[in-house]
């Protein structure tokens, strides 16, 4: 069996914290996927999580130990190793989102597809999957 690998955009993170599903399945496949976590993304993820949590009644400290956790199955990739394709990230992406380049270029750099639920990524060239479908992606 191949090593399959995916990065993961905030959102996921986000997700995967705040609902069942998307945690299950990165619990679920962690020992056989390599889920990759540009550090800016998770940053991002942090930084709205408190907000999140707090405007839906829960508790932002539990939410950002959960996300940890998390991450923790991941790898965090760090800006030294997809900084040299920002240009290309951002060209891509053009007007759509350009704050989002980390993950495309991370996505470039590791030569796999993004996780995601920001539509942004369709058309970028690399393949994006969606909670809805990423089942056919991880599946052997």
């Amino acid at each position: 069996m191949t090593n399959k690998a995916v990065v993961l955009d905030a959102n996921i993170l986000i997700r995967a914290v705040l609902g069942n599903r998307v945690r299950r399945i990165i619990e679920d496949h962690a020992g056989h996927i390599s889920f990759f976590v540009p550090q800016l993304a998770y940053a991002e993820a942090e930084k709205h999580l408190g907000t999140l949590v707090k405007n839906r009644g829960g508790n932002p400290a539990a939410a950002t130990g959960l996300l940890s956790k998390l991450v923790a199955l991941c790898e965090v990739v760090t800006p030294d190793l997809y900084t040299q394709f920002e240009t290309k990230a951002r060209h891509r992406l053009g007007s759509r989102d350009p704050e989002d380049w980390p993950i495309l270029a991370c996505a470039i750099a590791l030569s796999c597809p993004i996780w995601t639920e920001d539509t942004d990524f369709f058309g970028c060239g690399v393949a994006t999957w969606t909670s809805r479908n990423i089942h056919l992606f991880l599946a052997d």
